[in-house]
Order: structure tokens, then sequence, then C-alpha cells
């Protein structure tokens, strides 16, 4: 079954034996597709596991397979995978040494409207967001917001974590109504990582159209300092 739903035995097992995290969307939907399940079984089998089925006009936040092979290959780069909003639904263990252990966040939170606004006890954002360049990202990350929101009016997730930045962070608040509206592809984003200091990255994001998601890829120029940096975090995540 690991083997149909493309996921490791190992998660598998745990999972069963009730040792693992609770299943994300993703991971429900790829056991559902292995065990042929009926659209009335695999809406019992998301209730029983508290989560909502992806709906029509609901941002989707199951990757496929094929996508997450893909990610599980990039063993010399920090990738992960996001979603319309910004949610952060997969990622390597290599983004993990650079941005730090996503999976300690809960799912709900695991959105970088959440992670760049709001720093608490789970998880603090290494994303140096200084002076100009800070007041950037601000209006970058509120403005994917804004633009998943127009396409997605009625996503139920979306407009609650808007609301609730809104009503809880003044900064957040300032730059939603300020409307920012720009779409870029690629950045240059710096991090403050313990073991290594500040290092700087390009920043690449291969859309997965079909299903309104992007791939996002971080790297250093070769031979530069930041790719130093990064091939020792590298070394030290696979030990």
């Amino acid at each position: 079954m690991a083997h149909l739903a493309g996921l490791s035995v190992d998660y598998v097992v745990r999972l069963e034996q009730g040792r693992g995290p609770r299943p994300s969307a993703t991971v429900l939907m790829m056991l559902s597709g292995a065990l042929l399940l009926s659209p009335p079984e695999i809406e019992h089998l998301f209730a029983l596991a508290g989560a909502a089925v992806p709906t029509a006009g609901a941002i989707s936040d199951v990757v496929r397979p094929s996508v997450l092979r893909l990610l599980d290959r990039l063993h010399d780069l920090p990738a992960m995978v996001s979603n319309a909003q910004g949610d952060v639904l997969a990622w390597n263990e290599l983004a993990s040494a650079v941005l730090g252990d996503l999976s300690k966040v809960p799912h709900w939170r695991r959105t970088h409207l959440w992670l760049h606004f709001v720093a608490d006890e789970t998880f603090a954002s290494r994303l140096v967001v200084e002076g100009t360049e800070g007041a950037r990202l601000d209006r970058a990350t509120v403005a994917q917001a804004r633009a998943a929101l127009a396409r997605y009016p009625q996503d139920t997730k979306l407009l609650r974590t808007v609301d609730e930045l809104r009503e809880r962070v003044p900064r957040f608040a300032a730059v939603w109504d300020e409307r920012p509206l720009q779409h870029r592809h690629s950045d240059v984003k710096s991090y403050d990582v313990p073991g290594v200091g500040r290092i700087t990255l390009d920043c690449e994001s291969l859309a997965v159209l079909d299903d309104d998601q992007t791939l996002v890829v971080y790297s250093a120029a070769p031979d530069s300092t930041d790719a130093v940096k990064l091939e020792k975090l590298r070394t030290d995540s696979s030990r």
C-alpha cells in the first residue's frame, strides 16, 4: 500500500501504529487513491482524520505524487511545495535546515502569511526582513495572498487567516490596506541560520499549473560563500 500511495513504508507503519503525526490532506488523498476508495469512503476517511475534503472553489492542499517524487530527488537544494495562498505543503530536509523545522508548526498555521508576520513559541522565521528589503518582502507576501483571494474569493481558510492577521498584527493590516500588486517568479532572500550565520540564496518559483501550486527551489552560485554554507547545512542534515 505504501508503494501504491507513493509513501515510505516506515511512514505508513507509524500511521498504523498511531506514532506518526496527523496525516495531511495530501497524505489522505494518496492513501485514498491506493485503496481505491469511493467518494463517500473518502469523505469518511477525512472525517476520521479530522480534515476537510478538498472541494471545488477551495485552494488545493493536495500535492500530486509525481511532484512529491520530484521534491524527494532534490537532495542538494532546499525546496518546498506551496499552494496558491502560500500554505507550505511539503518540503525536503535541506529546506528545514535553512528555514527551520516546519513540522513543529500546526498545519493550519503553516502558511507564508502566518510564518512571515507572526513569531510564536512554535516557529520564528529566519528570513531577514530589515529596512526597505523587509518592506518589499512584506508587500510581496501580502500581494500573493491578495492574488489568491481574487482567484478563490470563497476559500474559508484564506479568509479566516486574513481576518485574524488584520486583527492581531498591525504591520500586516497596514500592508494589506495598501493593496500591493506584484508578481515575481524569482527572488533573492537572506536567512540567519544557526551554525552558518547569514546565507543569501536565489529563490526560483516553478509553477505546478494544474494544481495552482508552486515548487520553490533555493540555490547559491557555485563556489560562492553561500554555496559553501549550503553544503555545510546539507552535510549536517544528512548525518
